[in-house]
């Protein structure tokens, strides 16, 4: 067993296709076939179902796709802890991150990192507090960056900054030139949130509760996987939301108004940066944790 085979054999797995799996791996679709048919033949194993034009996973090509990923992620690892050894910092950085952070915060952390060391090349995802602790955990990335509080795990965390949510309506609205909001006007309004599951609903949830109300007091029209959904869908509504006062610079010319918590506790909640504690922290991952350190975190 190779790694190429195992690369090969985890394409296909999660793509169920074996000329989508040669298309991303720049092979020729013999080539695949043939390397999973090599796996099979050495192991007496039968991996995939053909069915029809399409495959399927076996039961035993499931139990073997996790321990591949695992394999291919300790040998990523390897990999870059040789490049570490070379003097100036190089070597991929994976990174995963929340949305709000991933669109509005970090990429101005990495351009600077990228500028200081051109060497280090950058990969950012986009996923929840849980897919960023899961991807830490599993070595599929180097670091998390999350919004609010982790999932039980033995991940290292420290908070990087802070952020605020805000209550954006449009400017017609109703009570737009409301000075202060009660329990019974949250109750009144038609919402309009993030996911369950985003740090940005467990924000807007925590401070719901902070105003005595459960989620069955709110009237949820309506839930939505990205800030900018969220923006477009109150300016064509009369709805109103919650989200982080960084996402709301092209509310002014959606017609738009942002309104600071003024009658509650302000709802603030920590960005903060995942590592594992038992991985080889590389060069690449030790320059952007000392980029982040200096300065003070943001304030929200």
């Amino acid at each position: 067993m190779t790694l190429d085979q195992l690369r090969i054999f985890v394409a296909v797995a999660e793509r169920r296709h074996v000329t989508r799996a040669a298309d991303a791996l720049n092979l020729s679709q013999s080539a695949v076939s043939a390397a999973i048919a090599a796996l099979e033949t050495q192991h007496d194993v039968r991996l995939f179902d053909r069915v029809g034009r399409g495959i399927d996973l076996t039961d035993e090509g499931a139990i073997f796709l996790e321990e591949a990923r695992a394999l291919l992620a300790r040998a990523e690892n390897a990999v870059l802890i040789l490049d570490d050894l070379s003097k100036a910092p190089r070597g991929h950085l994976r990174i995963q991150a929340s949305q709000t952070v991933a669109s509005y915060w970090l990429p101005p952390k990495l351009i600077a990192l990228k500028e200081r060391y051109p060497g280090i090349d950058v990969s950012l995802r986009i996923g929840n507090t849980a897919e960023a602790s899961k991807a830490v955990s599993d070595g599929a990335a180097d670091m998390g960056f999350i919004e609010g509080d982790l999932p039980p795990s033995d991940l290292k965390r420290r908070v990087v900054a802070y952020d605020e949510l805000v209550l954006v309506m449009p400017r017609d609205h109703p009570a737009a030139d409301m000075v202060n909001f009660s329990q019974k006007d949250y109750r009144g309004f038609r919402w309009l949130l993030r996911e369950p599951g985003s740090g940005t609903r467990s924000a807007a949830e925590q401070h719901f509760a902070g105003m005595g109300l459960s989620p069955g007091d709110i009237d949820i029209a309506m839930e939505l996987p990205s800030n900018e959904a969220l923006l477009a869908a109150v300016a064509a509504s009369r709805c109103v939301t919650m989200m982080s006062y960084r996402t709301t610079s092209a509310a002014q010319g959606q017609g738009l108004t942002a309104r600071r918590v003024t009658w509650a506790d302000r709802p603030i909640r920590p960005f903060a940066v995942l590592t594992h504690p038992d991985r080889h922290r590389t060069r690449a991952v030790q320059v952007l944790m000392d980029l982040l350190r200096e300065t003070d975190p943001d304030r929200a």
